[in-house]
């Protein structure tokens, strides 16, 4: 389960306005592991997420695959059609200015870089400024966990054990 509320500081923090993940048959790799989401879990249509900075997370989700999200906190709405998707993201938005997607300006760090063109267009059609999440995902999925710290030191320290007994012996 994400921690929407720790997002949530941390996009307050960065004077950004919400996180908007975003994916399409499994584009976004970091949206999939940022929010728990299951690797046998089979998706098909686009969805979204959107954890505004304040307020409750909205999810955006085909008919035909509405249950992709519904482990997620918040609302969950449903599109049926183009204009039903673009509605609801419009109305997920409102007020927004700056939302950050998983993009990183002329593609700079490709890790990163996984919402395509034309989605960032749309998002920025709608009203927002489409800033990179990089510094989020590093954040919330790229960080040791303090048991995974713990771990990494205690081998380091067996290692450094097991390299004086080497050199002992040699």
């Amino acid at each position: 389960m994400p921690d929407i509320t720790a997002f949530q500081a941390a996009l307050r923090a960065a004077h950004v306005d919400g996180w908007l993940f975003y994916d399409f048959r499994r584009s976004n790799a970091i949206a999939h592991r940022v929010l728990g989401l299951s690797p046998q879990a089979f998706f098909t249509r686009r969805w979204l997420y959107y954890v505004p900075a304040q307020g409750e997370p909205v999810a955006i989700v085909s008919a035909v695959e509405s249950h992709a999200l519904a482990s997620l906190p918040g609302q969950q709405r449903v599109y049926r059609t183009w204009r039903d998707y673009r509605e609801l993201l419009s109305d997920a938005l409102a007020g927004a200015r700056r939302v950050a997607m998983e993009y990183v300006p002329h593609n700079a760090n490709p890790y990163c870089s996984l919402v395509d063109a034309g989605t960032v267009e749309f998002v920025h059609a709608l009203g927002p400024e489409v800033v990179s999440s990089a510094d989020f995902a590093q954040a919330f999925e790229a960080t040791l966990s303090p048991t995974q710290l713990d771990s990494h030191r205690r081998a380091g320290k067996a290692l450094e054990r097991a390299g004086e007994r080497v050199f002992g012996w040699i």
